[in-house]
């Protein structure tokens, strides 16, 4: 059975723009070291997969949970190579918040603009053969990292719902 895992995608409004928090993993990392992602992480026993979000968030960022607004789910994910069962958590914040990376697991927080990701010539989307099953894998190229897997397809459905492009149940991703 695979291990219950939660993200938080926390977005604020700064200056009139929307921006959505995510980090580059350590490259001291075993798993997933230098990749792009939201923050999050395994649930421990007796905790809610919610406070799991906050909880993670404020290891790995020091974002205050009690600044989350949590407004919804995405589809949850199963991911192929690490075996964990993701529920990504959507969070609104009342502002740009003051973050401190955890050295031990964050390289760097990035406040990325909604507007950026929404431009078409950062996405793209490739068709990988993944142990005998085609299957989509998404891609937002920012500048200086590349976000894909799995949290480029919760960005996808994030940024499908906000736009009315993509509904609820499309992520299709295992």
């Amino acid at each position: 059975m695979a291990r219950g895992s939660a993200v938080l995608a926390p977005i604020y409004e700064d200056g009139g723009e929307a921006h959505v928090i995510l980090t580059r993993r350590s490259a001291a990392l075993r798993v997933h070291s230098g990749e792009v992602s939201f923050p999050g992480g395994g649930r421990d026993p007796g905790e809610s997969l919610e406070d799991t979000a906050r909880r993670e968030a404020f290891e790995e960022i020091a974002l205050d949970p009690g600044s989350v607004e949590l407004i919804g789910e995405l589809d949850h994910l199963s991911t192929i190579t690490s075996g964990s069962f993701i529920v990504p958590f959507v969070g609104l914040l009342p502002g740009r918040p003051e973050l401190t990376a955890s050295p031990a697991e964050v390289e760097a927080v990035l406040h990325v603009p909604l507007a950026e990701l929404l431009d078409p010539s950062v996405y793209r989307e490739e068709l990988w053969d993944l142990f005998g099953v085609e299957r989509s894998i998404y891609f937002f190229e920012l500048y200086g990292d590349t976000v894909w897997g799995a949290t480029a397809a919760m960005l996808r459905q994030l940024l499908g719902l906000a736009t009315g492009t993509v509904a609820r149940g499309e992520l299709h991703h295992l």
